[in-house]
């Protein structure tokens, strides 16, 4: 990770070195924490945002659900992540963390309304997380041996920290084995997702992505390339997913804010397709990075500048 001048913490820029927390903190030890994790692009319109108000909300609907009061508005948060970009200068591009944690107070296992909350925006810049070379050529992947976490035990709709705890073990037995990435199946052993992204599989011209209940994190990349499918004359489905569905797919591929859109080339050693980017993966890559280039017109309003008022609170708190 390459460091910054400035994280925005708890109202106000202060430098990296100095965004620091108790060892107590309650989210330390409990993982009561909820974030964000979203993608600043070059454009030619200038350094923009992709989907910020959507990561926003979730971050909120997290907190909502963990029984977090987050102690600023939705427009203050879209504020500090643009600023924290704007004041740090990436201005190629940047991968942006907003994380809103149960703070230093009381330490048992049910803190009251009264428990500190703290609230911290850092950016860096980040690229491919699978690798460049990983969104033309492909990736292998395994099914883990760990599953998702079954319906009504934590909630899988939450980007909730503790929640990756189930990511670390997949990712890292993945990597142990030699593979890029693992698959986590569902409870019911139908496939939920991967350890930090959605999944897509094309089968005779059809798209097939797993359903909200199969314990995902429903993605705003994943809902990004169903509109982009949709709007390419592709039929998507939402549905439960076989195991063995991911032997015989002609394409897949992974979403996510880090993966972006990564091609699949082979499951278990099982060559996808032709092992390599398939012709539908191709055409959803090229609308999705099109949405940076100009090549795909932004209709939905899903890019924001990073520009900001140079007066505003967090800048002057920070001069």
């Amino acid at each position: 990770m390459k460091k910054n001048d400035w994280i925005w913490h708890n109202g106000k820029l202060v430098p990296w070195d100095e965004a620091q927390v108790h060892v107590l903190t309650h989210a330390l030890h409990y993982g009561s924490a909820v974030f964000e994790g979203i993608r600043v692009y070059p454009t030619p319109q200038g350094s923009q945002v992709f989907r910020l108000q959507a990561h926003t909300r979730r971050m909120l609907e997290s907190a909502k659900i963990h029984r977090i009061p987050v102690p600023y508005t939705a427009a203050d948060l879209d504020t500090a992540c643009r600023e924290v970009v704007a004041r740090n200068g990436l201005t190629n591009g940047a991968y942006i963390r907003p994380i809103v944690f149960r703070g230093y107070g009381d330490i048992g296992l049910a803190p009251g309304a009264e428990h500190p909350v703290d609230v911290a925006v850092a950016a860096w810049e980040w690229g491919a997380y699978l690798g460049d070379e990983a969104l033309e050529q492909g990736v292998d992947v395994c099914i883990s041996s760990w599953q998702r976490v079954a319906p009504n035990t934590i909630p899988a709709l939450a980007k909730a920290a503790g929640n990756y705890l189930s990511s670390t073990l997949v990712s890292m037995e993945a990597r142990e084995r030699g593979f890029a990435e693992g698959i986590a199946l569902a409870s019911d052993g139908t496939v939920s997702e991967g350890a930090g992204e959605n999944l897509f599989l094309a089968k005779d011209g059809v798209l097939y992505t797993p359903p909200a209940a199969a314990s995902i994190l429903t993605g705003i990349t994943r809902d990004t390339l169903i509109t982009l499918a949709k709007e390419a004359g592709v039929q998507v489905v939402e549905q439960s997913i076989p195991r063995e569905m991911l032997y015989i797919a002609d394409e897949i591929f992974l979403t996510g804010t880090a993966a972006e859109v990564t091609p699949v080339r082979s499951v278990d050693r099982i060559q996808v397709g032709a092992g390599r980017r398939g012709d539908i993966t191709a055409r959803l890559q090229s609308a999705f990075f099109g949405l940076f280039d100009g090549r795909t017109q932004d209709r939905w309003g899903w890019l924001e500048p990073v520009d900001i008022d140079a007066e505003s609170p967090a800048a002057a708190s920070s001069s």
